[in-house]
């Protein structure tokens, strides 16, 4: 980690070797239409310090459990999982934290492994799937998971899966699918009235909350008819998501998210490495370029040390040391930075 190092960034995965084995016993090669990455922990740290990312919140992303068919199977998978990810923060001190996965559907096996992950292990969060085996977040029969979540206060990253529906020949679901997969799940969250019974669960968005900035006014509309509630107060729920950065700070997605967004409800992310790090490099460049020094420290690092104190500390090596001379490493990664920010101008519409 550099001196510069200064991000948190919440929306990191992870595949262990074991998971990577087990899905490709069950044919399983890819996610979202892409091929399963590489991953390790020095791989990750390496990105970290590419991106001037002082600490990560790892989670394990789409299918999660939820391609094993069997209910006790898909809960051993996931406590096997949430050891592993235990074990990361004391092996990386300040740099590595961890979202727990939880056995969806099985809405009670999800809060018992919530109360084990959050309470005896150390979890940051836990992630959830938007859907999961073609139940969504905020279906009914899922109030002992929100009730164990609520009284935790916990965080819940909302991420993306495969529709419960065959995929488009050429759009790869990664595309434009996972983005209707988490506005869905938004929508019935607040339609089901699960954000305003549950209050005290911070949810956060992936992919700067798929379609939901930017389409919030229509869908507001939609739930006032359906419900008789006044649109102002369903978008003040739509409102009280977080939303983090992943694959969207772009000059396009950016300004509406952070229009739309309340003040300190923006989060950085880089999706590694599923997103390899050129996209990574790429969208931290846009939010370098796009956004005033203010803004900038709020989604870098102010908005989640909020989340998540325990993250709170100076951004930075932990003890003072004398600035070193530059290494080969450094100069090597400064130069990545500034190429990146460069391509990142010369690609925006009306660039020559």
């Amino acid at each position: 980690m550099t001196g510069s190092s200064r991000r948190i960034d919440v929306h990191q995965h992870l595949l262990p070797p074991f998971y990577r084995d087990l899905l490709a016993r069950s044919g399983i090669t890819g996610a979202g239409g892409r091929a399963l990455p590489d991953w390790s922990a020095g791989a990750a740290l390496e990105f970290m310090d590419l991106l001037g990312t002082a600490t990560a919140l790892v989670s394990v992303s789409t299918p999660g459990t939820g391609f094993l068919g069997d209910p006790g199977e898909a809960a051993r998978l996931a406590r096997r999982l949430n050891d592993f990810c235990a074990a990361l923060p004391g092996e990386h001190p300040g740099r590595l934290g961890w979202f727990a996965t939880l056995p969806m559907p099985d809405a009670a096996a999800c809060a018992a492994e919530a109360a084990r992950a959050l309470d005896g292990l150390g979890a940051d969060g836990v992630i959830l799937l938007a859907n999961s085996r073609g139940t969504y977040l905020g279906a009914d029969g899922q109030d002992v998971l929100w009730r164990a979540l609520d009284d935790r206060s916990a965080v819940v990253l909302v991420h993306p899966a495969d529709l419960p529906a065959p995929a488009v020949d050429g759009i790869p679901p990664f595309a434009a699918d996972f983005l209707l997969d988490t506005t869905r799940a938004a929508y019935l969250l607040v339609r089901n009235g699960t954000v305003r019974r549950y209050p005290r669960i911070r949810f956060v968005l992936g992919h700067g909350g798929g379609f939901v900035p930017y389409a919030s006014h229509r869908m507001a509309a939609a739930l006032a008819g359906d419900t008789g509630r006044s649109p102002l107060d369903v978008l003040d729920d739509l409102r009280g998501f977080y939303f983090d950065t992943a694959l969207s700070s772009s000059p396009a997605a950016l300004p509406t998210l952070l229009a739309f967004a309340r003040p300190g409800h923006v989060l950085f992310g880089s999706d590694w490495p599923f997103a390899p790090a050129a996209a990574g490099q790429y969208f931290a460049a846009g939010l370098d370029t796009g956004v005033d020094p203010g803004t900038l420290a709020a989604v870098d690092r102010g908005s989640a040390e909020v989340l998540f104190p325990r993250f709170g500390g100076p951004a930075g090596p932990a003890t003072a040391t004398a600035p070193a001379p530059a290494s080969r490493t450094s100069l090597r990664t400064g130069a990545r930075r500034a190429a990146a920010r460069l391509l990142f101008k010369l690609v925006q519409p009306g660039a020559d």
